[in-house]
């Protein structure tokens, strides 16, 4: 048996939180070791947001082109490369994987290469080629991930589906993808697919698209998919797959009928990458979905092992990982900081982009908030008229009796980066009407705020 070796941390699982916490406390003067079963740089890099938004970003050039008569530039002949469209993919992640392992390098932590798993409370066993190696750690951090969830159904597994990982790399184009699951990675690469000139349909599990959003939003958004020729087929529960994806596929959903396509990617949910690892060894405790639970302070039920990242429940996107690395590293320092209250945004890469941030009209209604309701037309805003980009709308929640901004929801350009003025202004608790007033560039489309703000209707106390 390979003797145990000591580290002042040990990080299993190489993702943004642990990376991040893994740099900093080696700077710090710590000795830190990650084990990682070989994504350089973490699954956002490598087969999740960085890829996606590549991929997207292909998309959206290939829809200005199929426009550019609009702007009065003739394309004759156009047509894509897939093969190249992945190749620019994979150059993008390549690129970043580089620049981790070159971060990695100088921040001096010891990237250990195997799979993991717990042996003894505190003892992680690291498969590598040629024997294993044995790690504990003064304090153990978790940030294992998740993976995406294939419903177990007749003919599923024989019809190799794709998922996120494989679609983003193919080299041809599908010529009709059914689409599994109508969530955020099913909208925005079935929105993408579209638009390089695949035939979608998507099968929505539910009666509509984006059921956490108000409807005003979620009838745009299918608005958007119906213009583009998208099918959605709502209520579609599958109950069987028939063929191979890449030669032909026949789903059945419940009410009988078969839709058929070339390709099926699969996008109904994550799972978290917690079993067989060993955590009951640990003594970390899981919910009865499998992910580990944590409190406030990322703690786990076991003594001085903490847990990061989407394993532990946290919201799927990689700025929230970064947050749990910034309460890990609070924690190691004595600080305050937990994970409680956090002002988490969300954005969709689909064409216009859809971002929110803060509490939105149905929840603030479930928790008997009382809001004065905001919304201005994107086909108002002179950067959108100029861009050609006239589609959606944005909106705002701003509290009844105070003017501090509730939550802030936009369809269309830029979504994103407009979205993060307002949560920053939301962070320093600033009234909305320094957004109202503020002296804003003309023509963008962050202008737009001026003009949204400008119609919330005054306080009660006010209106006098």
């Amino acid at each position: 048996m390979a003797a145990t070796e000591h580290v002042d941390i040990l990080i299993l699982g190489g993702g943004k939180a642990g990376k991040t916490l893994a740099m900093d406390q080696t700077r710090a003067g710590r000795r830190v070791a990650v084990v990682e079963v070989g994504m350089i740089g973490g699954s956002c890099i490598n087969i999740a947001c960085i890829p996606s938004k590549a991929l997207i970003r292909s998309a959206e050039i290939a829809t200005l082109v199929d426009r550019s008569d609009e702007f009065g530039t003739l394309v004759d002949g156009s047509r894509l490369d897939m093969a190249q469209v992945a190749a620019r993919t994979a150059g993008i992640v390549g690129g970043m994987v580089a620049l981790n392992r070159k971060a990695f390098d100088a921040s001096g932590f010891e990237l250990v290469l195997g799979w993991g798993r717990f042996v003894e409370p505190r003892v992680i066993e690291v498969a590598q080629p040629g024997g294993t190696r044995r790690l504990t750690g003064e304090r153990i951090y978790l940030n294992l991930g998740t993976r995406a969830a294939i419903p177990d159904l007749p003919g599923m597994a024989e019809a190799l589906p794709l998922t996120h990982v494989e679609a983003l790399q193919l080299n041809e184009l599908p010529t009709r993808l059914v689409v599994m699951g109508a969530g955020y990675i099913g909208m925005e690469l079935g929105h993408a697919f579209r638009a390089l000139g695949s035939e979608v349909v998507m099968l929505d599990a539910g009666p509509r698209m984006a059921p956490r959003e108000d409807d005003d939003v979620a009838a745009a958004i299918a608005g958007l998919f119906a213009a583009d020729g998208i099918e959605v087929v709502g209520n579609a529960r599958a109950r069987s797959v028939a063929g191979v994806s890449g030669r032909g596929v026949a789903v059945t959903i419940g009410d009988g009928r078969v839709i058929e396509g070339s390709h099926l990617l699969v996008a109904t949910g994550r799972v978290p990458m917690t079993s067989g690892i060993g955590l009951e060894i640990a003594g970390v405790a899981r919910d009865d979905r499998g992910f580990i639970t944590v409190d406030e302070r990322l703690a786990t039920s076991a003594a001085d092992i903490w847990a990061l990242g989407e394993a532990a429940g946290t919201p799927m996107f990689t700025h929230a990982s970064l947050d749990d690395y910034r309460v890990a590293r609070s924690v190691i320092a004595g600080g305050e900081r937990t994970t409680t209250g956090r002002l988490i945004p969300s954005c969709l890469f689909i064409e216009p982009e859809f971002a929110r941030v803060g509490i939105n009209e149905q929840e603030a209604q479930r928790g008997g908030i009382p809001y004065r309701l905001a919304r201005l037309s994107m086909d108002l805003v002179p950067r959108a008229r100029t861009m050609s980009s006239r589609k959606g709308f944005m909106k705002c929640l701003v509290a009844a009796d105070t003017d501090l901004i509730l939550g802030f929801a936009m369809l269309g350009e830029r979504a994103g980066e407009v979205m993060t003025t307002v949560q920053t202004a939301m962070l320093g608790l600033v009234p909305y009407t320094v957004l109202r007033d503020a002296i804003l560039a003309h023509p963008t489309i962050a202008e737009g705020l001026n003009m949204l703000f400008a119609v919330v209707s005054p306080a009660a106390h006010d209106a006098h």
